[in-house]
């Protein structure tokens, strides 16, 4: 059975239309230094404006998030000092939700099923390049899904479906960004570009929505959390920036609203890239364990 935080909700009392802030950690590892810039800002930015902050926890991989790490992270924001609204959401307890947005997309003929895998995927686009090719990528850098399969007939895809048991829900990104009538753009002020910025969905390819062997994909599952919790500010790391766009994309299309998006930079490790959970001397629980404070941790990631 989970473990409920120890932190109780703040006694401010705020209006209905109070600004709404999460913090949104999975448990599939401990917190590092990175988080504790993502959820101290968060606190930050929710007390300065008069708002409400909440805590969701994100544990859709039901493998790798375990009730331990959940208590681990509730142990975590209790040390920083973070206090958040009770109760707390946690994804685990959402997948119909996540299904009927699936279900609404599916019935506007805008997703279907995909089923190469990630091998058979990585075997074309090896091919492909071998002979002199440039397969598109995404903005993190994997290469975009094979397109081909949006055409397949029913009956082909009845039969795959009954015999295969492995497939995903993607989405069909032109015919989704056909039924946008205006263009698509969100409103950011964290730390990269600001102002109205121009989505590009069409970056991300056709994004995977929902596995057979897992519930929704992050990008559905954000996107109907945020609009369910009724969170108005978006406060996360640059490294989901590019991201944005898809999110932007289902919210029209699932008539959900906007957040303002404030993108944070990112607390790096030595190697130049963004902290990972398996470096663990950036863990909070070991920092902790050496002796730091809250106020060293905000001096450590410069706030």
């Amino acid at each position: 059975m989970r473990r409920k935080s120890m932190t109780e909700p703040s006694r401010q009392t705020v209006g209905h239309d109070a600004p709404v802030f999460r913090f949104a950690p999975s448990p599939n590892g401990r917190l590092h230094l990175g988080h504790a810039l993502s959820a101290l800002l968060n606190a930050d930015m929710a007390e300065k404006m008069g708002g409400r902050l909440l805590l969701r926890i994100e544990d859709i991989d039901l493998t790798r998030c375990t009730p331990q790490l959940e208590q681990a992270v509730f142990d975590d924001l209790d040390w920083l000092g973070i206090s958040f609204e009770q109760p707390v959401r946690r994804q685990s307890e959402h997948f119909p939700l996540y299904r009927q947005a699936l279900d609404r997309l599916k019935a506007k003929g805008l997703v279907y099923p995909a089923f190469l895998t990630r091998g058979e995927v990585k075997a074309r686009v090896f091919a492909y390049e071998r002979e002199g090719g440039t397969w598109p990528r995404d903005p993190d850098g994997a290469p975009l899904y094979p397109t081909e399969e949006r055409a397949m007939s029913e009956a082909d895809r009845a039969e795959r479906l009954a015999t295969v048991e492995r497939y995903a829900w993607r989405l069909d990104i032109d015919r989704a960004q056909s039924m946008v009538e205006r263009l698509l753009t969100w409103q950011e002020t964290g730390d990269g570009p600001r102002g109205e910025i121009e989505a590009d969905p069409a970056a991300w390819g056709d994004v995977v929505l929902w596995r057979s062997d897992a519930p929704a994909s992050y990008h559905l599952a954000v996107t109907v959390d945020d609009a369910a919790q009724g969170v108005t500010h978006v406060v996360r790391g640059l490294d989901l920036y590019h991201a944005t766009s898809v999110h932007r994309l289902l919210q029209v299309l699932l008539g959900l609203p906007a957040p303002i998006y404030h993108h944070h930079r990112l607390i790096l490790g030595p190697d130049g890239r963004k902290l990972s959970k398996s470096l663990g001397d950036t863990a909070l629980s070991a920092l902790r364990a050496e002796g730091k404070t809250p106020s060293d941790i905000r001096a450590m990631v410069g706030i």
